[in-house]
């Protein structure tokens, strides 16, 4: 995207539903970087790219990538377009995180196990106490 157009923190703000703090640790992260313009550079500057960065970061978030694998995602798509290394990497981190997920729903479907084992004891308990008391 060859955009000329600048954004402030605010518009982005208001356009990703993030806010400005949030912002400002996405710059810490070095997932931005802005221009700085104004009285002492107090003012940040958003660049077309920044707000794609910006957007590819949330998407990240949403696939439950953390913030330095998106940095590292981000900056490879930044480095000169030597697309095998790139995709390797892309690959890497995406099978890494797969695979971090597939641990995290193997867990879950044992403690949903677990779950289900409880609420079942606890059926037959009610079952079993019901049946001992006295019609009244």
């Amino acid at each position: 995207m060859a955009s000329s157009q600048t954004y402030t923190i605010s518009e982005l703000a208001r356009e990703f539903d993030l806010t400005t703090r949030a912002i400002r640790f996405y710059e810490d992260m070095g997932l931005l970087t802005p221009e700085r313009e104004g009285a002492g550079g107090r003012s940040r500057v958003y660049s077309g790219m920044d707000r794609a960065r910006l957007r590819l970061t949330l998407r990240a978030k949403r696939l439950g990538l953390s913030l330095t694998e998106a940095k590292e995602i981000l900056d490879m798509y930044d480095s000169p377009r030597d697309t095998v290394p790139q995709l390797e990497k892309f690959i890497d981190v995406l099978s890494r995180h797969r695979g971090r997920l597939e641990q995290q729903h193997e867990e879950l479907q044992a403690t949903i196990r677990e779950v289900r084992a409880h609420e079942d004891e606890a059926r037959e308990a009610l079952d079993r106490a019901r049946q001992s008391v006295p019609a009244g």
